[in-house]
């Protein structure tokens, strides 16, 4: 190869990387600047607040401890990192700094999100089973318990050997 052609190559190679490195840095900062961006409406685990009495804050943690959510399931918005629980937690604090009490906040969450927002849902209709069912399951526990017992005491009474039966055991006993 002569010289020029590998003169030529390397000016063609110098002349992309301050492209790619413009193109890798606007990625970069495309990316940082979404990333962001997305909380920036929600209020985030940890986060300070201000409240204006000690009331409202009380009020605060005791809903976003009582109010599950509905992307985790498991957790409540105080716990959970999803951005539906920060977006909730963020409606809770303007709700209680505009200074709605505690039902009409609950009361707001369960409109907009269904009963299952609730960790103790009221009782009604719709969840009456929900309320009943470990009573239910106790005494159907029970009963069963007692049918096996009275099973077993029926066996025991059924036992009783006859004299045939006796004498064929205690051969087998000796060795007969």
């Amino acid at each position: 190869m002569s010289v020029r052609l590998v003169a030529a190559r390397e000016a063609r190679r110098g002349g992309d990387a301050p492209r790619r490195l413009h193109a890798l840095l606007l990625a970069f900062f495309l990316l940082a600047g979404a990333a962001l961006a997305a909380p920036a409406g929600a209020v985030s685990i940890g986060q300070p607040l201000d409240f204006e009495t000690e009331e409202q804050e009380e009020q605060y943690y005791t809903l976003v401890r009582q109010l599950r959510c509905t992307v985790c399931q498991t957790e409540t918005i105080y716990e959970s990192p999803a951005e539906l629980a920060g977006d909730m937690r963020r409606r809770v604090y303007e709700m209680t700094v505009d200074g709605y009490s505690k039902d009409e906040i609950v009361e707001f969450m369960t409109a907009r999100y269904g009963d299952y927002v609730r960790y103790n849902p009221p009782l009604q209709m719709n969840t009456a089973l929900l309320w009943v069912s470990p009573f239910l399951l106790l005494v159907i526990g029970g009963v069963a318990w007692l049918q096996v017992i009275r099973h077993r005491q029926q066996k025991a009474a059924q036992a009783d050997l006859s004299e045939s039966e006796r004498r064929a055991l205690e051969r087998f006993r000796r060795g007969d």
